[in-house]
């Protein structure tokens, strides 16, 4: 008499599949999360005066360009002479370790060119500044 074999089900998971879509999602995360990091984060501001600057209890610290290039900061007080933009970036990270909510706002000439504004911002990203305000005058009409 022909004896039948029983056949075990064969519990295997194929994952190949799954391998390849978690390859594509790590190329996307990583592709985006370059593009993502680049920059400095600004806050623009509005140009209705209704909306210029939040009251906050700590006065902004003010990082100011003037037409030739110099850069002043006030914290508080009104700048006394031009430094450094590391020197500022130093006195920006002392400022924030005892307050990190004190507001940054950056106040350029519109003599000054783009360049110099960028390297400003980012001095002031590597001192840790989490977003700058961007200062402007509203239009007389």
């Amino acid at each position: 008499m022909y004896q039948r074999k029983k056949r075990r089900p064969v519990a295997e998971i194929n994952v190949v599949p799954y391998i390849d879509v978690m390859l594509v999602l790590l190329i996307i995360f990583m592709a985006t999360a370059a593009v993502i990091t680049q920059g400095v984060q600004v806050d623009l501001p509005k140009m209705e005066e209704s909306e210029l600057v939040e009251a906050t209890e700590t006065p902004p610290i003010v990082v100011s360009i003037d037409a030739d290039g110099n850069y002043y900061v006030s914290i508080g007080i009104d700048p006394e002479k031009s430094m450094e933009a590391i020197d500022i970036a130093a006195q920006i990270k002392l400022a924030l370790d005892k307050d990190p909510k004190t507001p940054v706002l950056l106040k350029g000439d519109g003599k000054v060119s783009y360049q110099e504004v960028l390297s400003l911002m980012g001095f002031l990203k590597k001192a840790g500044v989490p977003s700058v305000g961007l200062m402007t005058e509203s239009f007389e009409q």
